[in-house]
């Protein structure tokens, strides 16, 4: 039962890997086409539409899921001041590889005079928050996340000038902006944590679903009716139409007035936002609770038992190809090399996919026989 139960976790994390991989294909090789956020449904053709929607599930099931790995490993360690110890360590750790590695991959430029904070920034610091609000009793701290995800809208309005004290605190925690840090070198603040503090704080407030005594019937209801209740929200919130996200219209077209309805706002992650991925993202874990005997399950296990080994391999992997196909075919797309339709961004991502499995699934598995290196379980 425990392995099935682990098997699921890793599923669905795999899943949200691949629609990752999907997302910076399109942002590597489908520049020349910019989205927004929200995005402009008149004028984005539906395939890049429901692409990038697709991938909005990356960033809620990713930092979720972090919260419920860190309540099992203290399950694990029996010791909650462990799980913090290993929060923390873990989280300075992500934050210094997204100043580092990560951001590089993106850029290719050392020194670098633009720092995006992105995904790994967010879960890095997410982690650190977690370390400290794991001391707070369960329900207080489940309190506390709804609290965040729900409430931080009614923060939209409050911004802070470079002049002021809170510039800096603000742009991290809430208002996505700009740091200037020196002459040459600003910070991107692409993903204000307030939000995901408040989803990594739901996700180890669920890990008692997941206790090795737990029935696994008992614990598929809770995650369903979680994942519909977050599902209703949406569609409750959508309809009333006014709380902390773009009104939707109706469009010329019945598929704008659809794409209308599921067009959210990411940075950072509205309300409806993360009812709506967080919801998709409890059903599917259900769903691969259900079937963790599948082929399909362990196959994205594999992609979800190594996830910063595949994150970082991919990274490279996209910019490598890029430069190559640049130097090789010229700037076909304005300033940009890059595909002529959305159909080649996903036949890129299925045999990327593909060709990068077998590196994934030899790191895991050696990540899983050599417990005695301790390095390892931060990647």
């Amino acid at each position: 039962m425990s392995s099935n139960r682990l098997l699921s976790i890793d599923a669905l994390r795999g899943l949200v890997i691949l629609f990752m991989l999907l997302d910076h294909v399109r942002e590597t090789f489908y520049l020349h086409q910019q989205v927004g956020d929200p995005m402009d449904v008149t004028a984005t053709e539906p395939a890049l539409f429901f692409s990038r929607t697709l991938a909005h599930l990356c960033a809620p099931v990713f930092i979720l899921l972090t919260g419920l790995s860190a309540f099992l490993y203290g399950e694990k360690q029996m010791s909650r001041a462990a799980t913090s110890a290993f929060l923390f360590k873990r989280g300075l750790f992500l934050v210094v590889l997204e100043f580092t590695l990560v951001n590089f991959a993106w850029t290719f430029q050392f020194p670098p005079t633009v720092i995006y904070l992105q995904v790994i920034w967010a879960i890095g610091l997410s982690m650190l928050a977690l370390a400290v609000l794991l001391w707070l009793p369960r329900v207080w701290l489940a309190a506390l996340g709804l609290l965040l995800v729900a409430g931080h809208n009614l923060l939209d309005g409050l911004h802070f000038g470079p002049e002021s004290v809170m510039h800096i605190p603000w742009a991290i925690l809430h208002d996505r902006g700009w740091i200037e840090f020196s002459d040459t070198l600003r910070l991107r603040t692409s993903y204000p944590v307030l939000p995901w503090i408040g989803v990594i704080a739901l996700g180890y407030a669920i890990g008692p679903w997941f206790r090795w005594s737990s029935a696994p019937e008992q614990r598929l209801q809770w995650l369903r009716r979680a994942g519909f209740a977050a599902l209703a929200l949406f569609v409750a919130l959508r309809l009333i139409n006014g709380y902390g996200e773009k009104p939707w219209a109706v469009e010329e077209t019945a598929l704008q007035t659809l794409m209308g309805l599921f067009n959210i706002t990411k940075y950072p992650p509205s309300l409806l936002f993360l009812a709506l991925t967080l919801g998709i993202g409890l059903l599917l874990l259900a769903a691969f609770e259900r079937r963790n005997d599948g082929r399909l399950v362990r196959t994205l296990a594999v992609f979800g038992s190594a996830p910063m080994f595949f994150y970082l391999l991919h990274l490279y992997v996209l910019k490598l190809l890029y430069v190559a196909a640049l130097a090789i075919w010229g700037a076909n797309q304005g300033h940009y090399f890059g595909f002529d339709s959305m159909g080649w961004v996903w036949v890129a991502t299925l045999l990327l996919a593909l060709v990068l499995f077998p590196p994934t699934q030899w790191f895991a598995r050696l990540k899983a026989r050599r417990r005695d290196i301790r390095w390892l379980k931060y990647l």
